[in-house]
Parts: C-alpha cells; sequence; structure tokens
C-alpha cells in the first residue's frame, strides 16, 4: 500500500503591537523590524511620547522608516501607503504639518540607536560562502542623495556641479558596509556601519579612510 504523509498545520504564536495600530498597519515593515525593537530604541533615547497621541513616537518612526523607501513622496503619501490596508478602520488623518511636526518630535536619535540594534553580521563561525581565510567578505555600496537646502547642511555639504549649473540641493555622499553572502537570510545584505560625507569625496577615499 502506499504511504501516505499526514499534513499538520502549524500556527506560530506572534506578538503584535497594541491599540489603534495593531492590524498589521505597517505591513512588512514590522515583520523586518519588530516593534519591540523599535520601543527599545525609543526608550534608550528617551523619545517615548509623554501622552497617548494619534501620532506616537513608534508609528513616527515607521514613518520615517517608510519615508526612505518612498523617496519621491510627501509625508501625506507616505503616510497613505502605511494605512492603505485598515480600510473601515478609524485612524488618523495627519495634515503635512503634523507629520513634520511629529518627525521634528522624535528626532534623528532613534534611527540611530535603530541602526545598531539591527547592524551586524548574521554569519558564524561555521556560515558557508561568507568567509575567505578566516576573513568576513564584505562590501562597500555607495549613493548619493539631496538634503535640505539649509545653511547647517550647507557647512557640511555643497550642490553638486553640472554642465547646466548643478543640482539645487546640498549632495550626500551614503556609504555602507555590507556583509556578502547574507542575502538569502536577511532579504539583502546585512549592513555592518553607514558612513555619509560630501558628495565631492570619492568613494575609494572614504573607504580608505
Amino acid at each position: 500500500m502506499p504511504v501516505q504523509c499526514g499534513i499538520q498545520h502549524v500556527v506560530p504564536e506572534v506578538a503584535v503591537a497594541g491599540g489603534r495600530f495593531a492590524p498589521g498597519h505597517l505591513g512588512e515593515l514590522t515583520q523586518i523590524v519588530p516593534f519591540e525593537m523599535v520601543d527599545a530604541a525609543l526608550a534608550e533615547t528617551g523619545r517615548v511620547q509623554a501622552r497617548v497621541r494619534d501620532l506616537p513616537s513608534r508609528v513616527v518612526v515607521y514613518l520615517l522608516l517608510a519615508a526612505a523607501l518612498f523617496a519621491e513622496c510627501g509625508y501625506r503619501q507616505v503616510w497613505a501607503r502605511l494605512v492603505a490596508g485598515l480600510a473601515g478602520l478609524t485612524v488618523a488623518v495627519p495634515t503635512a504639518g503634523a507629520l513634520a511636526q511629529a518627525r521634528r518630535r522624535v528626532g534623528a536619535a532613534p534611527l540611530r540607536a535603530l541602526f545598531d540594534l539591527l547592524r551586524g553580521p548574521t554569519a558564524g563561525p561555521a556560515t558557508r560562502g561568507v568567509w575567505w581565510r578566516d576573513r568576513l567578505v564584505t562590501a562597500v555600496d555607495g549613493t548619493m542623495m539631496c538634503c535640505p537646502d539649509t545653511p547647517a547642511n550647507l557647512q557640511v555639504y555643497r550642490k553638486g556641479g553640472g554642465n547646466h549649473g548643478g543640482t539645487g540641493y546640498p549632495m550626500v555622499r551614503l556609504l555602507a558596509l555590507v556583509a556578502c553572502g547574507t542575502q538569502g537570510r536577511d532579504r539583502g545584505h546585512l549592513r555592518i556601519d553607514l558612513h555619509r560625507g560630501d558628495h565631492r569625496h570619492p568613494e575609494t577615499a572614504r573607504v580608505a579612510a
């Protein structure tokens, strides 16, 4: 008689965010960056809101993470993407000014702390394909982006040049040190460290420094 294999359905127990924004409000971001980790970064930097708001600090952090994915969109457009799966539920409808104010309230410190929690190679000594002669194989990935045209930014960064007058905004060169061979396990090569600087300095010079 042929051997038949039974099927078992395993339902994992997963912790989810509580409150008004609980039902998977931030989609894939909450699976890659758990809300417990965001809360830990906020607590470490003293950025947890003093009272319950329509835009809690946790949600603002995810808004900023999503804004990096949708760099061509304004804050209201990014917010619309975050809550697109909440049809039928009551959610806040903040103005662009309210979102910008929430961003200033939270600041950059929680994002730095969150990066420190997330970064670092996952490859262990026995992991195959990521080591060469007992050294972790890494790569440098670079990009350039514009930042706001403010006096403070212009003291550090310069506007890009060109044959047609150059760019209207200061340019930032961002370099990421990534661990090779980790793409399959981490939905992308895991970042070990980041560096930003003036776009006029080439990537090779930054790596050497």
